[in-house]
């Protein structure tokens, strides 16, 4: 009986993932990427993973969102004993400390890290791994971030958090055997987004010692143009497909879904920001060498007040970092940039690099040219699921941080 039930639910789980599969864009894999098959797998895996969460969503048997945060959940983290982990609170805040005790040292730098999950997903367990990975490959004393997640705690919840656990850490840094000057905030994707907008609260704070530096690892920065270039050539590029970008962003902030369309045409943007915004977001800002794979200049649509209106949070520095002014950039500390050639937000890192150089801060700039997003998280898994790019990016980040 349970044999029977268990082929009965894969063979559901494959025709779902399949209907998923053929109701969504095609994936677009270029010629030039060379682990191409494996790329197509992790696209089935993850269509099946969503497909799965939705029709058990409709039929009411659990929450989207919950079913994709316990298939997180699942992932096993390496065991290693030369790390002492602790579970505490930052004031409301549920973090994870990882320690190495291999090192004399009594005051390491310390790396706050800021999951990814567009806000909803992720969390501690997930991104084991990878805390783990750099505080024994960095020495580096790791403090993981369990921020609150939407829709249970709406945007900018998360942010707040974020703000919260770093400005804590700044204070009480020696307690745990941090030096206060080598505090390096980091996050990838949507934790990438976070780190961007926690160092920009933090530029004019006076009470808590000054960032050392912020690792942004395929961030994703704005939204005012969804058309740069990247979007036009990694649109249908898996993971993170254009439509599914806009998706998951306006789930986060809780916005419906219905003027996506508008969206795509910039129409919640009206004019005066449109002309303030170009200065900082223009596919002229792009270098050629990343439009060589294609790119079509947009056709400007009329904005529309009731489209921005409704969608005017996300014209926010704290969901757009990209968007906040001179004055704070200007401020920001050393950075670092990962961005990868096959993502739709690569872009985001190239506009973000550029604003930051302008200003005279100091930016170490990985690229991956046969990087996808999420493929430095994948790194970890080794064997059939890790990818070249993303090992050689978790090794570019460990570099930077010893160099802190």
């Amino acid at each position: 009986m349970e044999l029977l039930l268990a082929i009965f639910l894969a063979v559901l789980a494959a025709f779902v993932a399949i209907a998923f599969y053929y109701e969504h864009p095609r994936a677009e894999i270029p010629h030039g990427f060379s682990e191409r098959r494996k790329l197509y797998v992790l696209h089935y895996v993850m269509n099946l993973g969503f497909g799965l969460a939705t029709f058990l969503d409709k039929v009411g048997i659990v929450s989207e969102v919950h079913f994709l945060r316990v298939l997180m959940d699942t992932i096993p983290p390496f065991e290693d004993k030369r790390l002492l982990i602790k579970d505490l609170r930052f004031e409301r805040v549920k973090v994870r400390i990882y320690q190495p005790q291999t090192s004399k040292c009594s005051q390491r730098r310390g790396v706050l890290y800021f999951h990814g999950g567009v806000g909803r997903l992720g969390s501690i367990r997930a991104y084991e791994r990878t805390c783990r990975y750099l505080a024994r490959k960095s020495d580096s004393v790791v403090v993981s971030v369990g921020y609150r997640l939407a829709p249970e705690h709406p945007f900018p919840a998360q942010f707040e958090d974020c703000l919260a656990a770093t400005t804590h850490l700044l204070r009480t840094a020696q307690d745990h055997g941090v030096d206060p000057a080598r505090v390096i905030i980091c996050g990838d994707s949507s934790g990438g987004t976070l780190t961007a907008a926690v160092a920009q609260a933090l530029v004019n704070r006076g009470d808590v010692p000054k960032l050392r530096a912020q690792i942004l690892i395929y961030p994703f920065l704005q939204i005012v143009d969804l058309n740069l270039p990247s979007y036009q050539q990694n649109g249908r590029v898996p993971i993170l497909l254009k439509e599914r970008t806009v998706i998951l962003g306006l789930k986060y902030v809780n916005k419906d879904l219905s003027l996506i369309p508008e969206i795509f045409k910039g129409c919640h943007v009206p004019e005066d920001l449109r002309l303030k915004y170009q200065k900082w977001v223009s596919p002229d800002y792009i270098p050629q060498e990343f439009k060589t794979r294609g790119y079509k200049p947009s056709p400007t649509h009329p904005p529309s007040e009731e489209t921005h209106e409704r969608y005017k949070p996300l014209l926010d520095p704290v969901f757009s970092p990209l968007l906040a002014e001179d004055s704070v950039v200007a401020q920001l500390p050393e950075t670092f940039i990962l961005t990868c050639e096959f993502d739709v937000l690569r872009d985001d890192g190239l506009l973000y690099k550029k604003r930051l150089e302008d200003h005279g801060i100091k930016v170490t700039w990985c690229h991956l040219q046969e990087g996808f997003h999420g493929t430095v998280f994948l790194a970890l898994f080794g064997g059939a699921i890790a990818f070249r790019s993303g090992i050689k990016g978790l090794k570019k980040i460990v570099s930077f941080l010893r160099l802190m």
